[in-house]
């Protein structure tokens, strides 16, 4: 597969809307920007001059929401060709979906929703991945999602599911810190496990978020700074897979900008201080 023309180092951060003209009036110092897929597929307007603008500078992780890569009956080949074309035009450094499904039918449901964890759904998944993967020539990272129910005929943990993806199919795991933690609370499961079931060499980006608290669960709403459990969580895994392309979100209640330059800038902080230099990762084919 051919490679995307530059890799990705560092700390990056996602260019919302609310923050263009800081971006297009400052150029601050972060050193990637990542943007979700489904706001840039046509090719005009105020939102593809941003993104082109921006492009001259930094370099681009394009993140998918739509594809819904476990949806049984309601995946689009129509969709998947917008997002061929946008990736020709904008050549990002990686691009990026969740492990979920989120169509039925062709009815689309707008939800990251959580796949039973099977054999069945492995099929699916390493399918769907190469199908991708060969329409847009080059390997993609899955990420895991947050989730509020697991399913009673799953017969592996989301880890061992992640692992044996990125074996059998070739892509690479975007790992959001923040997620394994909020289910390691929802659920119960361990995420030091989780971190251990996942081959070094394997991982091509980590993501960290906020969370909200609530008595009921805790919910993924990337509105607040990053936790202390979850920055703890984050060292280990530089320790673990090395010094990973590192990703600030923040989606809800956005701050000023300089806000979450400040959370990138901790996070740039603990690459130097934890990381290491990652293994080569065989997604990539180097």
């Amino acid at each position: 597969m051919r490679q995307p023309p530059h890799a990705l180092a560092g700390v990056g951060v996602g260019l919302r809307a609310a923050h263009y003209r800081d971006f297009l009036g400052r150029r601050p110092a972060v050193d990637w920007l990542e943007v979700h897929t489904e706001n840039y597929l046509q090719p005009s307007g105020w939102d593809w001059h941003v993104l082109q603008t921006l492009r001259q500078d930094y370099a681009v992780s394009l993140h998918g929401v739509g594809l819904g890569l476990g949806s049984a009956r309601g995946f689009s080949e129509q969709h998947l060709q917008r997002v061929q074309a946008l990736v020709a035009r904008v050549e990002p450094a990686l691009v990026s979906e969740h492990l979920c499904w989120g169509a039925v039918a062709g009815q689309q449901l707008n939800d990251l929703l959580p796949l039973a964890l099977n054999g069945a759904a492995l099929d699916l998944l390493c399918a769907r991945v190469g199908r991708v993967q060969d329409a847009l020539k080059r390997p993609i990272l899955l990420e895991n999602v947050a989730t509020y129910v697991r399913f009673a005929g799953d017969a592996m943990s989301e880890a061992q599911f992640l692992a044996e993806l990125a074996r059998r199919s070739g892509c690479g795991l975007l790992l959001d810190i923040n997620n394994l933690y909020v289910n390691q609370c929802n659920h119960g499961e361990d995420a030091l496990a989780a971190l251990l079931a996942i081959a070094p060499g394997s991982v091509g980006e980590l993501h960290l978020a906020g969370h909200l608290v609530t008595p009921q669960a805790v919910v993924d709403h990337h509105g607040a700074p990053v936790a202390e459990a979850v920055w703890t969580l984050y060292g280990a895994a530089l320790q673990r897979f090395g010094t990973i392309p590192t990703l600030i979100e923040w989606d809800t209640q956005l701050p000023p900008l300089d806000v979450l330059l400040g959370e990138a800038d901790k996070a740039r902080a603990m690459l130097a201080r934890h990381g290491r230099h990652a293994q080569a990762a065989p997604w990539q084919g180097l």
